[in-house]
């Protein structure tokens, strides 16, 4: 763990589920002055605790109401073809993350699209044309339980 104090870990649970919350309501709520809760937000930036800022969006009002997660197994595994997949796959605009990941397949995409037709032009179209593709296996969500969970601090 980073060398982080009970602080530091409150403004991080609390600017992960209000991340609109402001440094005066945020230093009232953890007990400091705000000009020292201002310093130690900027130093979790800086030290890239705090990776960034966003606004959660719905994907569903938004017409992209599929979510698929993608096992794909890889031609090879050297590293010259791990690179260019990851190269490759961080163009795409469809896929929300891509982990490598241990066991039996080399990568595990997470994708939302508009409904199945989309999703079969995206495999058809992009995922399967990625660099050292040999053999995808997909997962349709039925029903989301939990995303976007905050980390537990």
């Amino acid at each position: 763990m980073p060398d982080i104090d009970q602080t530091d870990r409150m403004i991080l649970s609390i600017l992960q589920r209000e991340g609109r919350i402001t440094n005066l309501e945020l230093s009232d709520r953890i007990g400091l002055s705000p000009t020292a809760t201002s310093e130690r937000t900027r130093r979790l930036l800086q030290d890239g605790l705090i990776t960034g800022f966003g606004a959660r969006v719905d994907p569903h009002r938004l017409g992209l109401g599929l979510l698929v997660f993608v096992e794909v197994l890889l031609d090879k595994t050297t590293p010259d073809v791990f690179g260019r997949f990851a190269e490759a796959v961080s163009r795409a605009p469809e896929v929300l993350e891509c982990h490598m990941v241990a066991g039996g397949f080399d990568y595990l995409v997470k994708t939302r699209v508009r409904d199945m037709a989309a999703y079969r032009r995206f495999l058809g179209d992009v995922l399967l044309g990625l660099p050292g593709v040999r053999e995808t296996r997909t997962y349709a969500v039925m029903e989301e339980v939990k995303s976007d969970a905050p980390l537990p601090l």
